[in-house]
């Protein structure tokens, strides 16, 4: 089995697809343990991954290779790093997380779980790839579904009109779930337009007749080519990761989506767009990297302090968490730029602490909003009294999204700014500190206003704590936020060999140092 496990973990959730399409609509059970079973098998194979993976010997292991157009040099080439067996497990947690969490999804359930399972299949295809055609096929197949996920399962909600152009708020729909599907598709393919371009001009320029990414990050690219086709990937992964000023489909999207679409969404959707930019944009792309690092740093810059004030200001719970987003994948961005050994390190280590802590994040506000049936922070109060276990792991999720030591994002988030520090742009570490520091401001008085205080109001009668397989998406998001932040080793041991050899790598090809 260990020499088809890659294979395993990408197959398990569309095998799960594929079953659920011949059970009975009304078999609601069923159809939920048959999307936790696919779920779970993923996130298991993911987690022996981590145990076969030598990371004292580093570099990509457990290779497979599936001929796909030998003649225009296209397989099906597996094989997983450092990095990649980080955010596999990440994928598996939120995954099964999520299917766990969707407990009160009724409508539809059958085609609900058969897409959510495609797109999960499509992200693990995406950290597994090594071939850059097949990347670029999985990548597709991850963002795609969102569209139908949000645009039927989604949720409306009023937007405040506002601004010079409020007038055509209401031709657009802004605030429908229609409305945010719609954007996120369109921006996502046009982002999708440039990797496109971007690869081919890579596959021409080699010469090589193969799509084998080891063989492109080798090739010997003119250095006008890797200044434009650099920007195209920059901007073409960049706008699924929330890159200033391509980030506007984000919160729209997250806001919209069902619970555990927003789980997936922010957990890791994100993450593959930031994957990309490192992955084939700087490891490719090296004299394009060196060259557009410190515009990279600065748009960084501008997410992370831009995306908390933003935050600071919103009233309704999704949206908040969804600058929050924002504001964090700056954070991976910022790390990125730095091209150090401690900002790489850090933009992995992000990815992952973010993807667990936003995920939990959406898993409680999706619980809340079942109870209150409101998501305006200013009309709760006091939750707490009745949702003890749902204030305690809000709290710890804020915790760790302000950076506090002890949890993921403390480790993160400090290996970020001490590789900024590190950087020539040294400035850049003071716009990260502050961006924490606003973090820490609406993180402590949105949970206040909610869980605290005076309340709950008692027209909010439906209030309760979680009960039963409620807990499980709690407890192993929590629970691997707080073992990932107090035994950083359990994933540096991973990401480290791949970010010294990859960075080693780059750095050699430019020539220098970073």
């Amino acid at each position: 089995m260990t020499e088809h496990i890659l294979s395993l973990i990408v197959a398990a959730p569309f095998v799960a697809a594929l079953i659920l399409l011949f059970l009975p609509p009304k078999q609601l059970g069923l159809i939920r343990f048959t999307a936790a079973i696919g779920a779970f098998v993923s996130l298991v194979l993911s987690l022996y991954v981590a145990f076969l993976y030598n990371s004292q010997a580093g570099g990509l292991q457990l290779a497979e290779v599936y001929p796909l157009v030998p003649s225009l040099g296209i397989e099906l080439r597996l094989a997983v790093d450092g990095w990649g067996v980080s955010l596999l497990i990440l994928t598996g947690v939120i995954i099964f997380a999520g299917v766990l969490a969707s407990t009160s999804l009724a409508d539809r359930a059958k085609e609900f779980f058969v897409l959510l399972l495609v797109l999960v299949a499509g992200v693990f295809g995406v950290f597994v790839s090594q071939d850059l055609f097949v990347f670029f096929l999985f990548y597709e197949i991850a963002v795609l579904p969102m569209y139908l996920l949000i645009g039927i399962w989604g949720s409306s909600h009023k937007v405040t009109e506002a601004g010079p152009l409020r007038f055509v708020w209401k031709w657009f729909d802004i605030g429908g779930r229609e409305y945010a599907a719609m954007k996120l598709t369109l921006m996502l393919l046009v982002g999708s337009a440039f990797i496109l371009v971007g690869l081919l001009a890579l596959y021409f320029s080699a010469g090589a007749g193969t799509f084998d990414m080891a063989v492109l990050a080798k090739a010997h690219y003119p250095r006008s080519l890797q200044l434009w086709a650099f920007v195209l990937f920059w901007l073409g992964f960049g706008s699924l990761a929330g890159v200033f000023p391509f980030h506007t489909w984000s919160p729209d999207g997250h806001a919209s989506a069902p619970t555990a679409v927003s789980m997936l969404h922010a957990g890791v959707l994100m993450k593959l767009g930031a994957f990309g930019v490192m992955r084939i944009g700087m490891m490719m792309l090296p004299d394009g990297a060196r060259f557009w690092a410190p515009v990279v740093g600065a748009v960084a810059v501008v997410n992370v302090v831009y995306g908390a004030l933003s935050a600071l200001s919103q009233k309704d719970l999704k949206y908040i968490i969804a600058y929050s987003s924002v504001s964090h994948m700056g954070v991976v961005m910022l790390g990125a730029a730095t091209l150090t050994q401690s900002g790489w390190n850090g933009a992995i280590y992000q990815m992952f602490a973010h993807g667990i802590m936003t995920g939990l994040f959406f898993a409680l506000v999706g619980h809340i909003y079942e109870r209150a049936h409101s998501r305006e922070v200013a009309k709760m109060g006091g939750f707490a009294t009745v949702m003890p276990g749902v204030a305690a792991f809000f709290t710890l999720a804020g915790l760790s999204s302000l950076g506090l030591p002890g949890t993921a994002g403390f480790v993160a988030e400090f290996l970020v700014f001490a590789g900024a520090w590190q950087s020539p742009q040294a400035w850049w570490s003071l716009f990260g500190v502050l961006g924490a520091f606003v973090t820490a401001v609406y993180v402590l008085r949105v949970s206040r206003a909610v869980f605290f205080g005076e309340g709950p109001s008692p027209h909010f009668h439906d209030l309760r704590d979680a009960r039963r397989v409620e807990w499980a998406p709690l407890w192993i998001l929590g629970g691997t936020l707080l073992l990932c932040g107090i035994w950083p080793r359990l994933l540096l041991d991973f990401i480290d060999p791949a970010t010294s050899s990859y960075l080693r790598l780059v750095v050699a090809v430019a020539g220098g140092q970073p």
